[in-house]
């Protein structure tokens, strides 16, 4: 009998099927470190316990971005292990503060099934929570990937594709509990632009490039404990329609995001993503480009010291984006990335 798993493939899917992820994954301070390290963060509630707790928190916290890819990687293995592409994120909540030290599991339910036309691959879509220690959810998001079928022959399922939010509502943010942006001291952040600086309509470019080394696409997914084979087995990759190993999209937005520092310093949290898809794909050797555009702003009920920006993010290959090259124009196939979210931004500084 054998003892390996070669994962799921479409066919293996049912609607409303309930699947609990292996392994738990304590995230600690180490993995915070290498995390800053291979993105180059710096924001400064992440990067200073003295700063975040005089914004009341107890500790940095762990970045949104590394606890998003944490629960993702979590469900590598029973969701996209066979797949061909992840497509889309939509509806993804940062529910609670998470925290150095603690434990994450994750689970997902499958909420969408529709076959290709081509009989030998469909698509699957999911929506999967992390939970902390004491089980308390964390995060949540729907994503949507097109896996290969095992057996062509298998039968299609019924058609259901769910309907998601084309955006997170600025009233169904969750802001950090304790945080108070009161006593915000923006020199040290490193940006004097706070939330009634930034207007709907104005862009931002980033300017500064970085190029994607292939030693360290694979340690930052292996961080994760990310398994799919597209990243990592190149002898595989030879004969795949990429023709090599490609980079895992939760580094390409890690990297958009460490990028968006210059212009967009004081972006403390990622609160949700409203939706992302990774337009092309990207390997090493390519150097990631990004600029924003402010789509929206919310101003919260009886705070104060907080607002919320709606951000869409642009990611290019090779690309400098001094022109906000965007999906759809002639730099279509430069384009590595359109992700729409929103930050939690201090609306004052002490």
């Amino acid at each position: 009998m054998a003892k390996s798993s070669t994962g799921n493939f479409f066919e293996d899917f049912r609607l409303g099927q309930e699947i609990v992820h292996a392994v738990p994954r304590t995230v600690t301070t180490g993995d915070v470190s290498l995390y800053s390290a291979l993105y180059g963060m710096r924001f400064a509630v992440q990067s200073s316990d003295a700063f975040a707790q005089s914004l009341g928190l107890r500790c940095a916290p762990i970045d949104n971005l590394l606890l998003f890819h944490v629960i993702f990687g979590k469900t590598v293995p029973d969701i996209s292990l066979n797949a061909v592409a992840n497509l889309g994120y939509a509806e993804c909540r940062f529910l609670e503060q998470a925290w150095p030290g603690d434990s994450f599991t994750a689970r997902s339910t499958v909420i969408g099934l529709r076959e290709n036309a081509n009989g030998k691959t469909g698509i699957v879509y999911v929506r999967s929570t992390g939970y902390d220690s004491s089980g308390k959810p964390v995060l949540t998001f729907v994503r949507w990937v097109m896996v290969n079928k095992r057996d062509q022959s298998a039968p299609a399922p019924e058609v259901v594709v769910p309907q998601t939010a084309a955006a997170v509502s600025g009233s169904d943010l969750v802001i950090p509990e304790g945080l108070d942006f009161s006593a915000y001291d923006a020199a040290l952040a490193g940006s004097p632009f706070l939330f009634d600086d930034y207007q709907v309509g104005e862009k931002i470019d980033h300017i500064d490039g970085m190029t994607i080394e292939e030693a360290e696409h694979q340690i930052a997914t292996r961080l994760y404990q990310n398994t799919a084979k597209g990243h990592f087995d190149g002898l595989a990759q030879k004969s795949s329609r990429f023709g090599r190993r490609i980079v895992y999209g939760g580094h390409v937005i890690s990297l958009a995001r460490g990028l968006s520092f210059n212009g967009l310093a004081n972006a403390a949290f990622i609160a949700a993503i409203n939706g992302g898809r990774h337009v092309n794909p990207a390997a090493g050797g390519d150097t990631v480009y990004a600029w924003s555009e402010i789509l929206d702003r919310h101003a919260f009920e009886h705070r104060t010291d907080v607002g919320a920006l709606r951000v869409r993010t642009i990611a290019t290959r090779d690309l400098p984006c001094a022109a906000h090259p965007t999906p759809g124009s002639d730099a279509e196939p430069s384009v590595l990335l359109d992700l729409d979210y929103w930050v939690l931004v201090p609306r004052g500084a002490g």
